[in-house]
């Protein structure tokens, strides 16, 4: 009994000593993650579109990323070619959200066909306008929920501008808003409705399970 409680106490002592080097280590990594993507950005001649810095920027998303943790989704929208700034940023956040729709709506046809069908139910046709009002409905919803990070220009060879502009997403308020687009899409499919838990299951899980 004794060993166990030097045992125990030795442990408590090692505790603090390992978790300060391994927020030094991970400190380390964050670091190099910024230096890195610093670099590449410099490499490819881009400039951050606004009034902080590039590095603050950048340091702030990767803040809030962390802070976040895997609740944290990142979203990135692209416009590759136009003659207003202004213009451009309204086409990458247009282009971010259509991204994101895109995917949930991809992700859950994958599952649906993927389960269903390999119980014997076939999907095909009556769902497609399900997947699509699905997806028009998580466009509509997820954009509320998506607030600009950092936005990042340069200049093309034409004199127009590419733009990119970096979201994070909370993935619970994501997945409300999923839920959502879900609850409206299945008001007009019969198809839907026979397997509203399935596919319920099915969005709430998200991208990553």
């Amino acid at each position: 009994m004794k060993k166990i409680i030097m045992g125990l106490l030795a442990l408590a002592l090692l505790l603090p000593a390992y978790s300060e080097a391994a927020n030094k280590q991970l400190e380390k990594a964050r670091k190099k993650e910024l230096s890195t993507k610093m670099k590449e950005y410099k490499k490819g001649k881009w400039e951050i579109l606004g009034s902080r810095t590039l590095e603050f920027s950048l340091a702030n998303h990767y803040d809030k990323l962390n802070t976040l943790g895997e609740d944290g989704h990142e979203v990135e929208g692209i416009s590759t070619s136009t003659k207003s700034k202004n213009t451009g940023k309204q086409a990458a956040i247009n282009n971010a959200v259509i991204t994101y729709a895109q995917e949930a709506g991809s992700t859950l046809k994958g599952r649906v066909i993927s389960d269903l069908n390999a119980n014997g139910v076939e999907t095909a046709g009556e769902f497609d306008n399900f997947y699509a009002a699905y997806e028009r409905l998580v466009e509509k919803e997820i954009r509320n929920e998506m607030q600009p990070s950092y936005t990042i220009i340069r200049t093309n060879p034409d004199k127009t501008y590419e733009i990119r502009t970096y979201f994070i997403v909370s993935e619970v308020a994501a997945s409300r808003a999923r839920m959502r687009a879900l609850e409206e899409a299945m008001k007009a499919s019969e198809a839907a409705q026979k397997h509203a838990a399935k596919i319920s299951e099915f969005v709430k899980q998200g991208f990553d399970k």
